[in-house]
């Protein structure tokens, strides 16, 4: 009901009140006269008091569907809900592990299992040496799409190829790849023996007791690899050369753990500053040795003790230091494992040490797996098995990639492998490979 309707309806109550107080008189006024004049006023105030009662119950009955009609005609107003708390941002880390999850889940369990290797381009493309990617290597990558390649001096004949067939390997690969080289300076230099730049040996900047030269050198080191297209050095070496003629010595920065630990942090610090990942070498610390893995087995007399005090406090200090990858060895550490087993093929070692124990949460490679301590007594597939199940991630360089690719494959094909292993491991590996994707 609008604003007129209501103060004509109002207009019609004032009317009909005079109209009635008219009657009412002229009614009161006849009685009066006939009846007397006592008894006149009793009836007369009576009846006035009745109709207006009579009055004010129709009044405010008439008040009353004013009123309901007015708010009928006013719109509803819901309530206003409380807002809903918005979901917190996700985090880089949870952005990352996203990202990751997604590409695993499209992946085949081919490309999967593939994803584990390092390989140099010669075991992929079949030709003698490597100096250029051209149809050879995109056909071998497609078919083949491995988790890396790495590369020696013999791959190298120029600044100039060496950045175009680095380049042209990157866009053919299907996944992203590890390119990876040895480049520790001194006498182990893929490129720095070829192209440079020379770096001191880690002995040499020992000598100078400034782990500040040991960042300089990463820097010097992880600039020139990144620019050339390199994303993976196996340095620094964080061997203590702490035993009579150590097969590490010159390639160490010495003996003693606490200052050698300072060196391996500022090396590390140095090459992944530079987009450059670095490997800790060779846990749990092949420098305890004088035996060389290339020739043979090898084993270290070092107690428990000694390993967790020494070897493993260096280790420790360059897993803290952000390390992106371990390299263990295949020395054998009966004091650690309990049995004489190469060191990649010990679960305790692997896994209840280095990830659980030691809380290393990035890739975990083998060494060399083409070395004679793995291919004098074990197949190629057989290896790479073994190698998987004591919680390796990467396996670099088996004898035979084929063998040992398809030896992994059907481990996972009729559940000796489960396929969630392979994942946790390509987890950890597309989380560095990825890393830029979440920034």
């Amino acid at each position: 009901m609008d604003n007129r309707e209501q103060q004509a309806r109002r207009e019609a109550r004032k009317k009909r009140r005079r109209r009635n107080q008219i009657m009412v008189y002229a009614v009161f006024l006849i009685l009066i006269l006939a009846m007397g004049t006592g008894m006149g006023f009793g009836v007369f105030a009576l009846m006035k008091n009745r109709k207006a009662a009579d009055e004010k119950e129709q009044d405010n009955q008439e008040l009353i569907e004013e009123m309901l009609a007015t708010e009928e005609s006013i719109p509803s107003v819901e309530p206003t809900p409380d807002p809903t708390p918005e979901a917190p941002e996700p985090t880089r880390e949870e952005r990352l592990d996203a990202y990751v999850d997604e590409r695993i889940a499209a992946m085949p369990l081919e490309d999967k299992v593939a994803g584990l290797f390092v390989v140099t381009p010669e075991a992929i493309t079949g030709v003698g040496t490597c100096i250029q990617a051209g149809d050879g290597t995109k056909q071998a990558l497609e078919e083949n799409p491995v988790g890396g390649l790495v590369y020696f001096a013999k791959n190298i004949q120029s600044e100039e190829q060496l950045k175009e067939m680095l380049g042209n390997t990157a866009l053919y690969a299907k996944y992203p790849l590890f390119i990876a080289v040895d480049e520790e300076g001194g006498s182990v230099a893929r490129v720095g023996s070829s192209i440079g730049p020379r770096v001191d040996s880690a002995e040499t900047i020992a000598a100078t007791g400034n782990p500040e030269n040991a960042y300089q050198a990463g820097v010097t080191i992880g600039t020139a690899l990144h620019g050339l297209g390199f994303n993976v050095d196996f340095a620094p070496v964080a061997d203590l050369a702490n035993v009579e003629g150590s097969v590490m010595q010159g390639r160490s920065y010495g003996t003693d753990a606490s200052e050698v630990s300072g060196f391996v942090t500022s090396m590390v610090r140095g090459l992944q500053e530079q987009r450059v990942s670095a490997c800790l070498k060779h846990f749990p610390g092949i420098g305890s040795t004088t035996q060389d893995t290339h020739d043979g087995r090898a084993s270290s007399d070092r107690t428990e003790a000694q390993f967790w005090a020494e070897e493993l406090a260096v280790f420790q200090a360059g897993i803290d230091g952000g390390a992106d990858m371990v390299m263990v060895s295949h020395m054998a550490a009966p004091a650690l494992t309990g049995n004489n087993d190469p060191g990649i093929f010990s679960r305790v070692l692997v896994t209840n040490i280095l990830r659980e124990q030691m809380g290393f949460e990035g890739v975990i490679i083998t060494d060399a797996m083409n070395m004679s301590a793995i291919t004098e007594y074990y197949a190629a597939d057989e290896a790479s098995i073994m190698a998987v199940l004591a919680g390796c991630d990467m396996l670099l360089m088996p004898e035979d990639y084929e063998k040992a690719y398809t030896g992994v494959l059907e481990a996972v094909r009729n559940g000796n492998i489960d396929e969630e292993r392979i994942n946790d491991s390509l987890r950890r590996i597309y989380r560095i490979k990825y890393a830029d994707m979440a920034e």
